[in-house]
């Protein structure tokens, strides 16, 4: 009775506005396991919306945290200044695919690194312009929702959003977008809705989160490099999502050979304490005066021997290899299965973003519902799923990459019954 208890509380203390997937409650955690507070367990590929690529209270990120709270919990950085940050930011700028010397600037949240790396690039550009993509996520805030690319949920009921914001298609197979297409739509832009030199930046997601793991093309983001260098605009890469060894790199631009001039980040940076970063070319960086950056909360202590201890965790327990290795095996599973389950219409990830899109076998249209039931399917056997896309017919998996094998194998076998039960329900129909 506890999950329906605090099921009552919730609706009656909090928000509808504030979606819950799941109708029970919290109560631990550890690694790819989470117990809800009667007890029962389930098998965590959601990790907090990829904020946990090193699982559930990893012991060094806990001893990192613990050894902090000893120490002092918060000065606020722009008041007085702690090492740990410094030494920090300058392991970011020798990780981060930035070219020339590279500077950091640490915030709280995902969205709030997105509206800093815009803030940055209007003050060093002395422009206002910014460039989207259709099926981007960008955050909540108002610039953050100006950029995100998907009305529903995010934008309804919100705007007026910020001006001097403009979408780009984004390149889908399963849509039919190339590359050449998207670019052109570029071009088009320059001439009928702003000039290039208005334009300060333009934004994308190497792999689109809640668009539906959506993985940019080599030849796109090569082609925006291009045309960024051309009329002096500054791209940034939003890696809150891709970041951290999810596509079996730090970084997913690094799959491209090709540098952006910002990068966010957040999420699974500090394995679940709020930090958020802002990285680019130092002279970039360097743009806003004394005081035009920052927050309260930006730089927290306890966040950022969190993120030390991932880093080191990253890089001892080899987890970018072992992202690759996940990844790899199930998108090879997916595909053992597919002949099957003749909904699914594509397979797609880069690393351990992994996507399975559904469509109708008839019509070939998304149908968001066939996602809707293997997630429900999935969470009745104990398996978390999320659900994305533009048209929300999209699974995509966000196990831990510290996850345990036999415990991602057994996972597999429950996603393949979850499948079964909802082909099953949708025949029957």
């Amino acid at each position: 009775m506890l999950n329906q208890q605090l099921e009552q509380r919730r609706q009656s203390a909090a928000p509808r506005g504030v979606g819950v997937m799941c109708n029970f409650y919290a109560d631990r955690a550890e690694n790819a396991t989470l117990w809800d507070v009667e007890g029962r367990a389930y098998t965590d590929f959601a990790a907090g919306i990829a904020v946990l690529n090193t699982g559930h209270r990893h012991p060094a990120i806990v001893a990192a945290i613990q050894a902090q709270l000893e120490r002092f919990t918060h000065t606020a950085y722009q008041i007085v200044p702690y090492e740990s940050a410094v030494s920090l930011a300058e392991r970011i700028n020798a990780l981060a695919p930035i070219t020339g010397p590279a500077k950091t600037a640490f915030f709280t949240t995902g969205a709030e690194a997105v509206e800093n790396a815009i803030k940055i690039a209007r003050h060093h550009t002395g422009r206002p312009g910014v460039v989207a993509f259709s099926g981007g996520f960008h955050g909540r805030t108002m610039m953050g929702l100006a950029l995100t690319g998907k009305v529903v949920p995010y934008k309804t009921g919100f705007g007026p959003f910020p001006g001097e914001v403009y979408h780009l298609p984004f390149p889908n197979a399963v849509r039919g977008i190339t590359v050449e297409e998207s670019i052109e739509a570029l071009e088009q832009l320059f001439k009928s809705d702003i000039e290039a030199a208005r334009v300060a930046a333009i934004i994308l997601e190497p792999v689109q989160g809640e668009g539906g793991f959506n993985i940019a093309p080599t030849a796109l983001i090569q082609a925006l490099r291009t045309v960024c260098d051309r009329h002096g605009i500054l791209l940034i890469a939003d890696e809150v999502q891709t970041g951290f060894g999810r596509t079996g790199k730090l970084f997913a631009m690094e799959h491209h050979g090709v540098n952006p001039d910002l990068i966010t980040m957040a999420k699974s940076l500090a394995g679940g304490m709020p930090l958020s970063a802002v990285c680019g070319r130092a002279e970039v960086m360097d743009a806003p005066a004394p005081g035009g950056l920052g927050g309260t909360y930006a730089a927290n202590p306890l966040a950022v021997a969190a993120a030390h201890a991932v880093l080191d965790t990253i890089a001892a327990e080899k987890l970018l290899e072992r992202s690759v290795q996940l990844g790899a095996k199930l998108q090879e599973t997916l595909n053992e299965w597919r002949e099957g389950f003749p909904a699914i219409t594509d397979i797609r990830g880069l690393g351990s973003m992994v996507a399975v899109e559904f469509a109708d076998p008839a019509t070939r249209k998304p149908d968001a519902g066939m996602a809707t039931c293997v997630q429900k399917e999935a969470l009745s056997r104990g398996l978390l799923l999320l659900t994305c896309g533009t048209y929300a017919n999209v699974i995509r998996f966000l196990y831990p990459l510290t996850i345990p094998e036999a415990q991602f194998d057994a996972a597999l076998a429950t996603l393949r019954e979850s499948l079964q039960a909802a082909t099953a329900e949708a025949a029957a129909v």
